[in-house]
């Protein structure tokens, strides 16, 4: 018996074979399984067109891995796609009649342009953001490179490129030597010339990568210290500390896991030249890819709003929260946040600051005392489409740091916002939270909020504590808190 509720997709990628099965719950995905296996396709090419029987082996013993799962899923929600090396086999009918008869299911062999427009919808589903944005997806056999709007991809080409072709081209010999390096991002550009014009004319706000080069890099910025914005000075600088290895066997990265050691250098000289050319002056990893595009087409639900809001609609109904009052809460925070004199703080701070502000009962899930530890630990350990990895954390943080001692570590480890932004998020979040503990429409008294440095005022109207005792009495311990903590904060009455 299969269960309706379930949805399986399977791609066939040059480099590795990924399933994902998720569970549809409130509108949302939740992840079931995630299985990956290196199967590296592409390197069982050969000159003539044939893929090899050794690498058609490997993909069905991959694919042996994945049947028992499907058996779960009901026929109609299973989607399995091929790309570029089984786009290039001559051979292609021995692997399919076995891989089918392995699986159950069909497979579809897709063309670039729609394995492109895809992985954008994949990026759509599971990444936030606004206007124009250019996603980027390096595979093994293939570069994928989309700019879209909304959920409206406008210009796609998909390249023959990718890093398991590249390693057999350009690293052949084993060798992480500037001239390997240097032969690598020069092919890659010249595979980007005739496709580059097109891109810088029709422009975008951000860019997002989209494959496991992407995640790699991020994950050794991570580790280093660094934030999660990729840019071509990092890129360059891992170059370097790549060809101080000498070798691809000898390469060891921190944060580098050694699955993606073969494929490394090659993946990251494409990324190079993918920065050089299109001069793209940061990017970030996606939530999803071509997977996620493939579950979202089934589930074929509402794409008109952002991923951030659908996540958090999603854990609203979860977790039966009060919306009414985490919105009265958010547009309470997000007052505070405008009123001060503070130009330079960073754009993605007020979005985060409004999700703490919604999602700042969810530990209540669990239980009052430990409620803000709960709510971190829910954020910090479960799929939030649409938010980063560094946004998790912030978010995380912030959450913790909702009542109570302040917890200063999380606030500092987070790299979304500067360690100071974050922490005035928190303190923003707690006033926010006293001043809406009513719970009711029209009882958020009018205040202003100035602010000197780190010292913070909160202006009431006068006699506003002598009809609200118990919020008065928060406030004003809650300024003491944050005083003794070198923040000072003054409540004030006056009209």
């Amino acid at each position: 018996m299969t269960n309706p509720a379930l949805y399986a997709a399977i791609d066939l990628g040059s480099n590795s074979f990924h399933m994902l099965v998720v569970h549809e719950v409130e509108g949302a995905c939740r992840i079931l399984a995630k299985v990956k296996r290196k199967v590296r396709l592409a390197a069982g090419l050969q000159p003539d067109g044939t893929l090899d029987l050794d690498a058609m082996g490997r993909g069905w013993d991959c694919l042996r891995l994945f049947a028992e799962q499907l058996q779960d899923v009901p026929a109609g929600h299973v989607r399995i796609v091929g790309t570029a090396t089984l786009r290039l086999a001559t051979n292609i009918d021995v692997f399919l009649s076995r891989a089918e008869q392995i699986l159950g299911h069909p497979i579809r062999i897709i063309s670039g342009e729609e394995e492109a427009a895809t992985i954008y919808q994949g990026v759509a589903w599971t990444s936030s953001g606004t206007g124009k944005r250019l996603v980027i997806d390096i595979g093994g056999a293939s570069t994928e490179l989309v700019i879209g709007e909304g959920t409206a991809p406008l210009l796609l080409n998909s390249l023959d490129m990718g890093c398991v072709t590249w390693l057999r081209a350009h690293f052949a010999d084993g060798r992480l030597s500037e001239h390997n390096f240097e032969q690598a991002i020069g092919a890659a550009q010249q595979q980007l010339a005739p496709v580059a014009a097109a891109y810088l004319k029709l422009g975008w706000r951000t860019c997002i990568g989209a494959s496991g080069t992407v995640q790699a890099i991020q994950e050794i910025m991570t580790s280093q210290g660094e934030s999660e914005q990729i840019t071509l000075a990092k890129l360059r600088q891992l170059q370097r500390q790549s060809m101080a290895c000498g070798r691809l066997d000898a390469l060891q990265l921190p944060g580098l896991q050694p699955e993606r050691v073969p494929v490394f250098a090659s993946g990251l000289a494409i990324l190079i030249a993918l920065f050089d050319t299109l001069a793209i002056e940061s990017m970030v990893l996606a939530g999803g890819a071509l997977r996620e595009g493939l579950v979202y087409g089934m589930l074929g639900t509402r794409q008109e709003c952002d991923a951030q809001e659908r996540t958090a609609d999603s854990l609203i109904a979860r977790y039966q929260l009060d919306r009414e009052q985490g919105e009265r809460v958010r547009n309470t925070a997000l007052r505070t946040l405008s009123q001060l004199s503070r130009p330079e703080t960073d754009a993605g701070a007020a979005p985060m600051l409004g999700w703490a502000a919604m999602l700042y009962e969810l530990g209540l899930c669990i239980e009052y005392k430990r409620a803000p530890e709960h709510a971190a630990y829910i954020i910090s350990h479960i799929d939030l489409p649409g938010f980063t990895g560094a946004q998790k954390k912030l978010l995380a943080a912030l959450l913790l740091n909702q009542r109570d001692d302040f917890r200063l570590e999380p606030l500092q480890h987070q790299n979304a916002v500067d360690t100071e932004q974050a922490i005035l998020l928190a303190r923003l979040l707690r006033l926010a939270i006293i001043l809406c503990l009513r719970r009711t429409r029209g009882t958020v008294p009018e205040f202003r909020l100035q602010q000197d440095g780190c010292q913070l005022t909160l202006i009431l109207p006068t006699g506003w504590s002598r009809q609200h005792h118990l919020r008065a009495s928060e406030l004003l311990a809650e300024a003491r808190r944050q005083t003794e903590q070198g923040w000072p904060l003054e409540i004030v009455e006056r009209d």
